[in-house]
């Protein structure tokens, strides 16, 4: 698959199994397999994707092509290299216009304040299974800080937000192998969407996308496809976004990180019931 296709067409063999009608009361049926039919599958791209960092590598990360400079700013916003776009020397493809390589050069005083987080060059990215261990657990801490109070939203509105997820979802449609994040403003209107094979991915995008045009302090409310790891709260409370709604209950670090930050964390159960795990006083339930 040549870099920039998002998918691609597949022959699969799609079967079915069929049960026996013959068999007696007392047994069991014996299914019968269907032969099959040739299909063309789509499947959802994947593919490296490298942010160089002052010239050096510093993550590798395995994704969707597309939006790569929203997606490395919304990565670096989200590991505390950036705090602003003003950090950014420059930020582009390499000069081969190689779609898989974003450079990026941080203005050097950014880069002495941050030599702890440059040295990390290499780490394992956190797109599959997240980075671990206590001292970057506490480098996490000294990076986030607590959402800001006030914001409230109906019930029946965050069921409205829900909803324009899945309509967003193009590429799922297509080969249910992708995720996908959405982001609302303080008036409830989208103003961000991505999807990628990888959540952390999709998330990185949407926030890249507000971050880079400097309009991410109106984004209010994230909607995400996947359940909610405690690497998606840092992301979001990086972005100071203080509501996160997802498909699925989120991990207990998530939860407690979120309630840490003062954040709401959410998931529906049904098409009228959501469970509010933190940051209850938000969703207006009356």
């Amino acid at each position: 698959m040549s870099a920039g296709k998002n998918t691609k067409s597949y022959q699969a063999l799609r079967c079915q199994t069929k049960g026996d009608s013959t068999h007696s009361p007392d047994q069991a049926a014996e299914p019968a397999l269907d032969q099959g039919q040739t299909i063309d599958l789509e499947l959802i791209g994947e593919e490296p994707f490298l942010i160089r960092i002052d010239d050096k590598p510093y993550s590798v990360v395995m994704r969707t092509p597309g939006e790569e400079v929203f997606h490395a700013a919304g990565f670096c916003l989200g590991e505390g290299i950036a705090d602003t776009v003003d950090d950014f020397k420059t930020i582009g493809y390499d000069n081969d216009s190689d779609p898989n390589i974003i450079d990026i050069w941080l203005k050097p005083e950014r880069s002495k304040k941050i030599p702890h987080l440059l040295e990390r060059r290499g780490f394992v990215s956190q797109t599959s299974c997240g980075i671990c261990g206590k001292e970057m657990m506490k480098e996490l801490h000294q990076i986030l800080t607590p959402a800001a109070s006030g914001f409230q939203v109906d019930i029946n509105q965050v069921f409205d937000c829900i909803g324009k997820l899945s309509t967003n979802q193009k590429y799922y449609q297509r080969t249910r192998g992708s995720h996908a994040a959405i982001i609302f403003d303080d008036r409830l209107q989208a103003v961000s969407f991505a999807e990628d094979v990888g959540r952390h991915n999709a998330l990185d995008k949407a926030i890249g996308k507000l971050f880079m045009e400097g309009t991410l302090s109106c984004a209010r409310i994230l909607v995400l496809s996947s359940r909610i790891s405690y690497e998606l709260v840092q992301k979001a409370a990086r972005a100071h976004l203080p509501m996160m709604i997802s498909n699925s209950r989120p991990t207990a670090l998530a939860a407690e990180m979120g309630q840490a930050l003062n954040m709401t964390l959410a998931f529906p159960t049904k098409e009228n019931e959501i469970i509010i795990v933190c940051g209850e006083n938000r969703i207006n339930r009356q």
